[in-house]
């Protein structure tokens, strides 16, 4: 966070910050939960929105906007929150606008959250990429730089200051403009031959393959906490026998004369340890583990560990109630496996896109929950969240599923030697700080990844990485680290570093078009030079090809459904061959079709998607799913479970149900259902 005379600052320059950069948010980021003692206020809905279409882009901070309604200074549109701008209108302008753009919204409080003087009353901002200055009734309250984790403040002193009821006028600007040191880094280029553009025409380049959508993206709220309250929690959970072990420290705000009582109640809603302080141990015997998706018959298993703080105020006795959900589980890397609970875990899963129609990269619960039921459909046990932080509500949702994550930071398109400047590098290190306190409790968040196909094989890279990763693994020792590399397994200077390899690879695409008989030598050679160099589990984190869904050619060529499931059939057979030595996952790229920036190489966006970007199935979709729920099977056979997806011929009058686990029940997916797409899907 960076704090600052908003006008000082944009004197700056039309579309850069200058050299200032965002601090870690001091305390911590605890997801916004109702309680006995916590209220929350959603402010999502339609926002008043302006776009500051000057030259210079500084008309807003000139005119100072924030000081009076936004309307009184112009005309305005409505804008929905959350969402991406750039799909809303029909401005052409406004899709590809690069600059600050303007949003206000009016709100009445409840009387009791300007009244009472034990109450704290917080504005938080789920993203704003990418970099934001809030006002409240044109007071400067906080900024922050990064587009893609939460940011917020205390605002009591704003709101509890008479007898009537307050009326906020909340006020952001945000500016999406890219530089060599923001994550991701672009950079903006003025075009000066005036025989071919207008006097400071200018673009934004980057150097990454999705569009860069922007604005107030996820949730807008207002919460409240008690003026004593739980500031932060942290968990690590651990086996022990066959107890489980819930290590937790507690941070609150308050004076030194207070209780603390911690309570860890299963499924059931039943205690099943306690226990007192800031810090501890709780002993559950006979635990329920958390497990992946299709790894045991009952996967995701949570507790809550209720936080209860009782503390004297000099207005009377204030009580904090906090539950945060828990899964107790173990993660472990050796030389050729990764381990979860102590057995081998192999990914098997996709890459995904925070990207749809309309909301750009806008948070929207029907299209994720529509998404987690295409991942059950697909048996995919896994993603990485390419390639930036995504929702907090997806996580949320990862851990109720079983669902494995790669918690991947926004660091994609460093390409440049001054994208490790010790400048980004900071910026960097305070990234995965925000990302870290932010997540770290998520039990489906089994890895993080610093950054995706960087040109590791700079030499500033080595030590760029060296201490982006040594500082990770110092906020977090419980979980391992990797970054995604696209470089030449000799020349790699961070894999050192990493203890998974993560390689990205497209034969067949990028390299030698159209050869897919080249695919299974390619990636044996891959997969052999790194691991004689490294003795690290590898995962195949991208592979695929570009797909236009309804074009067919046979023999297979390229673009059509029939080239992309040839293509993945190759890739599997390579893989198999390494499967169970030390290949440890593969995430297809990509879940679904996604925007880019316009090319001529992208038609309406990148189509490696095995759906569409209206989330409708390509023929891959099947190979896949089909391939997915046999590894689902030869995975619980060797745990000693059982799970089963029917073949083409079966019929499901014919299945015993009782071999399935009792948490899930038969699925057809496809009308007749003797006619083959059958699955375990959970109640």
């Amino acid at each position: 966070m960076v704090r600052g005379p908003a006008g000082a600052w944009a004197a700056l320059g039309p579309l850069l910050w200058g050299c200032a950069l965002a601090l870690a948010l001091p305390g911590g980021m605890l997801y916004p939960r109702e309680s006995p003692s916590r209220e929350r206020k959603s402010l999502d809905g339609l926002w008043s929105f302006r776009a500051d279409f000057s030259d210079n882009r500084r008309r807003g901070f000139e005119e100072q906007w924030y000081r009076r309604p936004l309307r009184e200074s112009g005309p305005t549109l409505d804008m929905p929150v959350p969402s991406s701008f750039n799909d809303i209108g029909q401005d052409w302008r406004l899709r590809h606008f690069v600059g600050w753009v303007w949003y206000e919204r009016e709100v009445t409080l409840p009387e009791r959250w300007t009244q009472d003087l034990r109450t704290r009353v917080v504005l938080r901002i789920g993203s704003a990429h990418s970099y934001a200055i809030v006002w409240v009734n044109g007071v400067d309250t906080l900024e922050h730089e990064g587009g893609y984790l939460p940011f917020e403040a205390d605002i009591s002193s704003l709101v509890q200051v008479g007898p009537l009821p307050v009326h906020l006028r909340i006020t952001i600007a945000i500016n999406n403009t890219l530089t060599p040191s923001t994550l991701p880094p672009g950079a903006i280029r003025y075009m000066t031959d005036t025989s071919k553009y207008p006097k400071g025409y200018f673009v934004q380049n980057t150097d990454f393959d999705f569009f860069n959508y922007a604005g107030l993206q996820r949730a807008v709220l207002l919460y409240t906490t008690p003026t004593s309250y739980i500031d932060d929690i942290t968990v690590t959970t651990g086996v022990q026998q066959d107890s489980g072990l819930v290590n937790y420290q507690v941070s609150v705000k308050c004076g030194s004369q207070f209780k603390l009582e911690v309570r860890l109640l299963n499924a059931e809603n039943k205690v099943v340890a306690e226990g007192t302080g800031t810090q501890g141990q709780l002993k559950v015997p006979g635990a329920n583990l958390w497990w992946p998706y299709l790894m045991h018959e009952r996967p995701a298993y949570l507790y809550s560990l209720e936080v209860r703080l009782t503390a004297p105020t000099s207005v009377g006795p204030v009580s904090d109630v906090y539950t945060l959900p828990v899964g107790i589980r173990t993660v472990a890397v050796t030389e050729s496996q990764f381990l979860i609970n102590g057995k081998p875990f192999y990914f098997h899963g996709v890459n995904k896109h925070e990207d749809a129609d309309i909301r750009g990269k806008g948070f929207d619960w029907p299209l994720l929950v529509k998404d987690f039921n295409l991942l059950l459909w697909l048996g995919a046990n896994a993603f990485r969240t390419s390639h930036y932080p995504y929702a907090e509500e997806v996580l949320q949702m990862c851990d109720r599923y079983g669902i494995v994550v790669i918690d991947e930071c926004p660091a994609v398109g460093l390409v440049l030697p001054q994208h490790f400047s010790n400048t980004s590098m900071n910026h960097h290190m305070r990234v995965m700080e925000e990302l870290v306190r932010r997540d770290k409790n998520h039990p489906a968040v089994v890895m993080w990844s610093v950054a995706n196909e960087p040109a590791s094989y700079l030499e500033s890279a080595g030590y760029y990485f060296k201490m982006v990763i040594t500082h990770t693994k110092a906020l977090d020792p419980s979980r391992p680290v990797t970054f995604v590399t696209n470089a030449n397994y000799a020349a790699d200077k961070g894999a050192p570093y990493v203890d998974v390899i993560c390689v990205n690879s497209y034969y067949s695409w990028y390299h030698d078009y159209g050869h897919l008989e080249l695919i299974q030598l390619q990636l044996g050679t891959q997969f052999e030079n790194w691991y004689k160099t490294y003795h690290k589990p590898i995962i195949q984190s991208e592979y695929g090809a570009e797909t236009i869904i309804g074009f067919h050619q046979d023999p297979p060529l390229m673009f059509s459904e029939e080239y992309q499931r040839a293509l993945l059939e190759q890739y599997h057979l390579g893989l198999d061959q390494k499967r169970g030595k030390y290949v440890v996952g593969e995430l297809v790229w990509n879940f679904a079709d996604f925007m880019t920036n316009q090319s001529p190489q992208r038609m309406l966006g990148n189509k490696k998607g095995i759906f569409t970007r209206q989330r409708q199935p390509k023929t891959a979709a099947f190979l896949l799913r089909e391939r997915y729920w046999k590894i689902a099977n030869e995975t619980s056979q060797q745990h000693g479970k059982y799970v089963h997806l029917l073949s083409r011929t079966e019929k499901a009058e014919h299945v015993e149900l009782r071999s399935y686990p009792t948490t899930h029940r038969l699925y057809c997916y496809e009308y007749p259902c003797t006619s083959a797409r059958y699955g375990i899907g959970q109640t």
